[in-house]
């Protein structure tokens, strides 16, 4: 059980272990279909075309602007709900296209159907549970993430993750998320272990990785899907990877530099 050095391996959830952004844009893509598909599905694109008469041209340049919106999203949840928030999305963009009077009635039911058709997108692969049922057999688990506290929990609902894990945090449940230390820190005793005997695993250089460096996290690992590293890549992680299941290898290097590590010290301490 554990590994030499290392106690507990800490996991984003969004575009980590779950593809956030593809669930998104599949929900997008199903609530508008191809036009040829023959009877328009009783989503989004049925009220925007059949009960709003839109055209669909208008139908889908009211989800591309949508789709924007969400990329470029920034909620305090001190000043408005996530779910306000997102119809408000749904609302300008019906405005900005069509004009008019805002129709908050509609926006919330393009926002509901997207959202249920976004969860229903969100799964926890087969082999990454794989990974995570043999690497808790050696570390403590723990998912880590950011975000509004009802959202997050839907998502983690949504995928089935909380078997996999010793702890789950959520940033919007905490004061702070990260990259802040304390939450690695709350993390850390949640768990009964030191920061330097932790590994933080994430898709984002800002959050993920600042935030272990921050708190004095033994690692950091980051998963950079396309591995194409910024000219100026800040912070630097301690490792990169392309696939979450190239995790387990990563930390089977560390544990041989640290057995080396021992190897060199032993022998010259035996030699003094």
């Amino acid at each position: 059980m554990g590994l030499h050095g290392v106690k507990a391996v800490f996991f984003d959830l969004d575009n980590t272990l779950v593809d956030t952004a593809a669930a998104g844009r599949r929900a997008i893509e199903e609530v508008l279909p191809p036009a040829d598909v023959g009877p328009v599905p009783l989503q989004v694109i049925s009220a925007l075309q059949s009960k709003h008469h839109y055209g669909e041209g208008d139908a889908r340049a009211i989800c591309d602007k949508v789709q924007a919106k969400l990329l470029k999203e920034c909620h305090d949840p001190a000043k408005m709900c996530i779910t306000d928030l997102r119809i408000s999305h749904w609302e300008e963009a019906i405005q900005e296209t069509i004009g008019g009077e805002a129709n908050r009635d509609l926006a919330a039911e393009c926002y509901y159907l997207w959202k249920t058709t976004r969860l229903q997108h969100l799964t926890l692969a087969e082999d990454t549970r794989g990974m995570l049922t043999e690497l808790r057999k050696r570390v403590r688990l723990l998912l880590l993430t950011n975000g509004d506290r009802q959202t997050q929990r839907e998502k983690i609902e949504a995928c089935a993750c909380q078997p996999y894990f010793d702890a789950i945090v959520v940033g919007g449940e905490q004061k702070e998320e990260k990259p802040a230390p304390s939450i690695f820190h709350y993390c850390c005793d949640l768990l009964g272990v030191q920061p330097a005997e932790c590994v933080m695993v994430g898709d984002s250089l800002d959050t993920d990785i600042q935030g272990g460096l921050n708190a004095g996290l033994k690692a950091t690992v980051w998963l950079n899907k396309a591995m194409t590293t910024p000219v100026d890549t800040s912070p630097v992680p301690h490792y990169i990877i392309s696939s979450v299941l190239d995790l387990p290898a990563v930390l089977q290097k560390m544990e041989h530099n640290i057995n080396a590590k021992l190897g060199t010290d032993h022998m010259a301490s035996s030699n003094e």
